[in-house]
């Protein structure tokens, strides 16, 4: 992968100018990423769904394993591993996401970490503090939690946070700068 960042913003996705972003990153519509968020592609590319938030100082890093690190000291290159995050995600304050794959309707609190080798699947809850670094899946409705990082199911439905996405793309406009989303050329366009 090129040290150059490719950004594409979809339309109706607000994304402060003070987010730093580097590689390759999709951001899907209605997503909202906070000033001093933090995403780096630097294994692969990031592709974000829709009606997603990501808080100040979250952290989401597609990061090379301890593997492709040692092929690229070898000068070998490894292969590119995409990231996929779904839609209706909560990303809270100072969490570090390393997952290549997350699912729907997911909260991870602040300073939460989940590492690369673990999958979230959908409506999940991933408690303050809570660090997950294990090759697994964290099964569908699963709310993890305490200092031992506990597992146990939830009956709650996904909660779709459309009232806060709302506020958060007419109000942040007004006190910070954004970044340009991207448009598709126009048949007038060279």
């Amino acid at each position: 992968m090129s040290s150059r960042s490719h950004i594409k913003i979809a339309p109706n996705a607000v994304v402060c100018q003070q987010a730093e972003l580097k590689g390759e990153i999709y951001i899907g519509a209605n997503t909202v990423v906070h000033p001093r968020a933090f995403i780096m592609a630097k294994a692969g590319p990031i592709y974000i769904g829709e009606n997603n938030i990501i808080e100040e100082q979250a952290c989401i890093h597609n990061s090379f394993s301890s593997d492709d690190e040692k092929k690229k000291k070898d000068k070998e290159k490894p292969e590119p591993v995409p990231m996929h995050i779904g839609n209706y995600n909560i990303f809270e304050v100072g969490c570090r996401i390393e997952s290549k794959q997350i699912g729907d309707s997911n909260t991870f609190e602040a300073k939460a970490v989940v590492g690369r080798d673990t999958k979230i699947t959908n409506n999940c809850i991933i408690g303050a503090h809570c660090k997950l670094t294990a090759n697994e899946t964290i099964p569908d409705n699963t709310i993890v939690y305490g200092d031992e990082c506990h597992q146990k199911p939830h009956n709650e439905l996904p909660i779709k946070q459309d009232d806060q996405l709302g506020f958060l793309i007419k109000i942040l406009p007004n006190y910070h700068n954004l970044k340009k989303s991207s448009k598709k050329k126009s048949s007038k366009d060279p």
